[in-house]
């Protein structure tokens, strides 16, 4: 069963939060340093993502075009609004924005390279290893910012398992024609870009700034661009 890691990821962010829901009632001074705790955790995860680059000018290259591109579709209000949706659907009852926990979460799960390459062993090989320890990170994860963010953590869950959901059903193709020198090329470049945009969060979580990450996501697309271009056309830069 090819969706089998897929499915078990979402079903850890569930558990994960349903379980942080339970930790709710801790004080807001607490919640504050828990917070800060979790963005400085993040922001190092970020950096050690953003390191992982052979060819930094292809980041940059593609968190500018992607930003363009995001701010164009205002992709950070769109996924607010279906935030915003939800909480008017539920609501919070006081215990933490839906919206920006659907949505910090979202970002924090789908950016990365696990994602994809458990996604494509799942697809290809049937293999679900990277995945299940994926899961365990983001069931632990969610349960932390569940204390802080809420209920709207959980349906960061859905996303998540459509995006790799459809990397896993089309993993096939996408291994028969996409060269592994590139693919590696790519994955290498993406996760560098997607580390970027997790340190954004981590600065987010931390109060320093508010960096609005969603309209970054293009750029994981241009990365993909950018690094075809320069496999196929032997360019350098």
């Amino acid at each position: 069963m090819f969706l089998l890691g897929t499915l078990v990821n979402g079903l850890l962010i569930i558990i994960g939060t349903l379980l942080g829901k339970l930790l709710h009632r801790i004080p807001e001074s607490m919640k504050g340093t828990v917070m800060h705790a979790i963005g400085l955790a993040v922001m190092v995860l970020g950096l050690q993502m953003g390191l992982k680059s052979e060819n930094f000018l292809v980041v940059i290259l593609s968190l500018v075009f992607g930003a363009v591109i995001g701010e164009y579709f205002a992709l950070e209000d769109k996924l607010n609004k279906l935030g915003d949706w939800l909480e008017s659907k539920i609501g919070s009852k006081g215990q933490g924005s839906i919206s920006q926990g659907f949505v910090t979460a979202t970002l924090i799960f789908v950016i990365g390279a696990m994602a994809i390459i458990g996604a494509l062993d799942s697809g290809i090989r049937g293999d679900h290893s990277v995945l299940y320890t994926k899961s365990i990170i983001d069931g632990f994860t969610s349960l932390i910012l569940t204390t802080t963010l809420g209920i709207g953590v959980l349906f960061s869950a859905f996303p998540v398992m459509l995006y790799e959901g459809l990397i896993a059903l089309f993993a096939t193709q996408i291994d028969r024609f996409v060269p592994q020198l590139l693919m590696d090329s790519f994955i290498k470049e993406m996760t560098a870009t997607g580390g970027i945009m997790i340190f954004a969060i981590g600065l987010n979580l931390t109060g320093i700034t508010k960096i609005r990450v969603a309209n970054l996501l293009p750029g994981i697309v241009v990365t993909g661009i950018i690094v075809s271009v320069v496999y196929f056309y032997g360019l350098y830069f």
